[in-house]
């Protein structure tokens, strides 16, 4: 059991996934009954193919499991004392945070929790969302809010024994309106990370009047992550409202990134040219007029990605129901090169295997080798609930698309389809998904 792999290439090249994890959110009737982390066969030379062969339910119901990460990746390569084995799983809700152990891969067990009440009162943080593992092995997460679940949040640091050890750049949080996602490139001596808003607004569902008086994110920040300074900021106005997933190219001497403006339904790409970081608009996905709506409806660009190779990007508009692909041959110009349509509020509805996909395409991951697109449908729950009720009473669904890596193009594949509201104690919601062997979103590398 390795930490990661030496460079892009070679994860490239590295086995086919077998199983893969994700969250369960519960979504029933009974408060009593908890998340869960379901194990799932991917391998269809298995006999339990397209199957959940195993799921570790949780010690308290409530956390709303969401975005998790590794205890290690790619990142430690050279450390020989680092194994990527423990997931490191937070609950948005309850701020609590699971510690994962998968030397078992297929029948993961509870390692460690860290309690809610520790974290507040050690780090004033609250609602838990991305882990990175770093190079140094401690583990860094970001957090949306306080203990009061107000704005901004900020970056709690977990020592290899999964104790406190710390808060990351706490000195610049004054500067910051908001936190979100974060990605950081070592050498070039930089992070990035992106603004959603306070847990005490967005928990409770979306309100368009919020965003007109400021209380959701549409900056993007610079930090200097050796020295833990924010050094640039970039507002990116009425075009780049809520801007949330962001990633680096995986290259690590590449300066080009994006991240997807969720409401703005717009992608900004970053690059550093003549030792200075610029930004500008590459995509932009128009909204389009439905009668049952006061107002036109956004794509609502809510994940994004990059292919192992830098050579596509992925995002799901999880109103519109689609998934695009888009070719960074010429990373200052985007070509959409694949589209393909799955549930959402307008046009016709998406089936497979004889079931309505309701919802829209939410979470994305990517095989290693760029062939194969994992796709949950749940943001959150309380989002969930108004744009997507049928996701309460019918649970989430997984469906695997096909990538074409040649000249790009998308479609889906009808061997494999998991329904989570059938699921023995459901229904579930869905939402990220990780490999064991590492994946496109939890992977850094050094030099």
């Amino acid at each position: 059991m390795s930490a990661g792999y030496k460079n892009p290439k070679a994860a490239m090249t590295a086995p086919k996934e077998k199983i893969i994890y994700t969250m369960l959110i519960y979504c029933g009737e009974d408060k009593n009954q908890q998340d869960r982390i379901a194990t799932i066969d991917v391998d269809p030379s298995s006999p339990t193919y397209s199957q959940v062969i195993h799921t570790l339910k949780m010690k308290y119901p409530g956390d709303e499991l969401h975005h998790f990460g590794w205890n290690a990746c790619s990142s430690c390569f050279n450390d020989s004392t680092k194994s990527r084995r423990f997931i490191v799983l937070p609950g948005i809700k309850s701020s609590r945070i699971y510690i994962i152990d998968t030397l078992n891969e297929k029948m993961p067990s509870i390692h460690k929790i860290l309690e809610p009440k520790e974290i507040k009162e050690k780090a004033n943080l609250s609602s838990p969302h991305t882990v990175h593992c770093l190079a140094n092995g401690k583990i860094m997460i970001s957090f949306l809010g306080d203990k009061n679940g107000d704005a901004p949040g900020g970056y709690l640091l977990l020592n290899s024994d999964f104790e406190i050890c710390g808060k990351w750049g706490e000195s610049e949080y004054k500067s910051i309106g908001f936190s979100y996602d974060f990605w950081y490139q070592p050498f070039h001596n930089i992070m990035v990370s992106s603004e959603w808003s306070a847990p005490s607004t967005f928990s409770a569902g979306f309100d368009l009047e919020d965003v007109k008086i400021g209380k959701y994110g549409q900056k993007l920040y610079f930090w200097d992550w050796n020295n833990e300074k924010l050094i640039k900021t970039f507002d990116l106005g009425q075009d780049g409202l809520i801007p949330l997933e962001l990633r680096f190219m995986h290259n690590p001497k590449s300066t080009h990134g994006y991240v997807g403006a969720a409401l703005s339904s717009s992608v900004w790409h970053w690059w550093k040219e003549n030792n200075e970081w610029k930004i500008e608009k590459v995509i932009q996905v128009d909204p389009v007029s439905v009668d049952s709506w006061p107002f036109p409806v956004p794509a609502l660009i809510t994940d994004l990605l990059l292919s192992m190779d830098d050579r596509f990007m992925y995002f799901s508009n999880w109103l519109h129901g689609e998934i695009h692909q888009y070719s960074l041959e010429d990373p200052h110009k985007p070509k959409l090169v694949g589209k393909i349509k799955i549930g959402g509020i307008i046009g016709d509805k998406s089936f497979l295997v004889n079931k309505k996909l309701s919802g829209g395409p939410q979470m994305i991951q990517l095989s290693l080798d760029g062939k194969r697109l994992y796709v949950t449908n749940s943001l959150f729950s309380s989002w969930d609930d108004q744009f997507y009720p049928d996701i309460k009473k019918d649970g989430s669904y997984m469906i695997r698309i096909k990538c074409e890596t040649e000249n790009g193009g998308l479609s889906l594949d009808d061997s494999f389809a998991l329904d989570f509201g059938t699921l023995e104690n459901g229904p579930f919601r869905a939402h990220e998904t990780r490999y064991p062997g590492g994946d496109c979103t939890s992977d850094i590398w050094i030099v």
